[in-house]
């Protein structure tokens, strides 16, 4: 017997079978099957083999990845190997995407290549303003985005063009250049403002703050602690392995589509209140808490099953504290300094020290995650709870195009396509209309 490989006995048959077992890089976490060698475990010639049955993929890798290693049991996160505090502390969101995107940190000149090419897409064609105009007034920011980040396609037909990488290569400048575009254009249509282009004198993140809220000044100058703020979260949501949207755009690829239509669908997936929508949901949370006095009331119909959910609290992945929940609830005090405290925050605080005292929800592995301080902090900056889903997909653009381009280039990669455990009826004959 290889001390590497798994032996299997089936009991209908007695025959034992050896299945070799694979390793990551880190041989302790995430040690696999070749899901295809099962398929020979069968209990008759004609049997077509034992599959696995996996909804949700709880249990189940989709791919081999070098982009981000998540470990839940110890609360690590790291960007190609980078822990997030080191890149949340030192870095920038253009740099960190840099990284995502090639494997290594940018020296001087190429981040500075970067950022220029970056620069040079911001702008989106004048029809895009059209067919934002065409929305409803009170259309979700993050509907209006799925529908204009499709829409490129169409502007850009030789994004099709996917294995030629100097062409995927630019459609990465413009994917990551007109998020922000997009994004704010659909911000202001819900407000009724009209559009503020591009600035390429200022930051990536100064930039899209001068689309969203410039008004009359020539020249919009962002706060540097709100700029920095949003810089920094941008750096703790650009990428988490492989997530719902992210399995969406690498599961919509697969089918060799252009990115601009298969990053939709990434936007769509997050647009589900069980992703994208989480920090939503502690808002709402919170303000149905009330104050710090209802606090012990909320945890106690939480345990008893009987009254409120807990919200940004455990995660599919993390049982231990979401390492980037930490950065974020060092990054509010940085804020609120700028907007003033956000009134929630004295609420969240109190749930948090109470349900960390408790084994009831220690002993579930409910931690804070990062959507329980992100929320507090886009309000404080005067953000409606419909732009926090866009907030997210902004960043995450970076993580979606470096798992597109690892999936395209991977030789084990095929069109995605699951297998079903079929529970319907056998096979019947028809039976006319009339005779029913």
């Amino acid at each position: 017997m290889n001390g590497h490989s798994l032996t299997i006995i089936d009991n209908r048959t007695g025959i034992s079978y050896e299945i070799p077992i694979q390793y990551g890089t880190y041989p302790g976490y995430g040690a696999s099957i070749n899901a295809l060698e099962l398929r020979q475990i069968k209990a008759f010639e004609d049997d077509f083999g034992l599959l696995t049955y996996d909804p949700g993929y709880t249990n189940t890798a989709s791919c081999k990845s070098s982009v981000t290693f998540l470990d839940g049991e110890r609360g690590m996160l790291q960007y190609r190997g980078y822990p997030i505090e080191q890149l949340a502390e030192q870095s920038t969101y253009l740099e960190t995407a840099y990284l995502l995107q090639y494997g290594e940190l940018p020296n001087s000149a190429q981040l500075a290549k970067w950022r220029e090419n970056i620069s040079q897409h911001t702008f989106v064609h004048e029809n895009i303003k059209k067919l934002i105009d065409s929305f409803r007034h009170d259309a979700h920011p993050m509907g209006t985005l799925v529908g204009t980040v499709g829409a490129l396609s169409t502007f850009y037909p030789d994004a099709k063009n996917i294995n030629d990488e100097s062409c995927r290569q630019k459609q990465v400048w413009r994917l990551m250049a007109k998020m922000p575009t997009l994004a704010a254009f659909a911000y202001r249509h819900s407000c009724g403002l009209p559009y503020v282009y591009p600035d390429d004198n200022l930051s990536y993140v100064g930039n899209f703050m001068s689309m969203l809220w410039k008004i009359s000044e020539l020249k919009y100058q962002p706060n540097p602690v709100l700029e920095k703020a949003i810089d920094v979260l941008f750096i703790l949501h650009a990428d988490h392995e492989q997530n719902c949207s992210t399995s969406a755009m690498r599961a919509v690829s697969s089918s060799y589509t252009d990115p601009f239509s298969a990053t939709s669908a990434a936007i769509a997936a997050l647009y589900g209140p069980l992703h994208g929508g989480a920090n939503e949901a502690v808002l709402r949370m919170l303000n149905e808490i009330g104050s710090v006095d209802n606090v012990p009331d909320f945890i106690k119909s939480v345990k008893s099953g009987k009254g409120g959910k807990l919200m940004g609290f455990g995660h599919r992945v993390y049982k231990s504290y979401d390492p980037r929940a930490k950065i974020c609830k060092k990054l509010a005090y940085d804020v609120f300094a700028v907007t003033g405290a956000n009134p929630l925050i004295d609420i969240a605080l109190e749930l948090e020290r109470i349900a960390l005292a408790d084994d009831y929800f220690i002993s579930r592995h409910l931690y804070p995650n990062v959507d329980f301080y992100s929320g507090l902090i886009y309000q404080a900056m005067g953000f409606p709870v419909g732009m926090f889903p866009v907030l997210f997909a902004i960043p995450r653009t970076a993580g979606w195009l470096a798992q597109w381009q690892e999936g395209l280039v991977d030789p084990d990669q095929k069109i995605a396509r699951p297998r079903q455990v079929y529970c319907g009826n056998q096979i019947r004959d028809y039976v006319p209309i009339n005779k029913r």
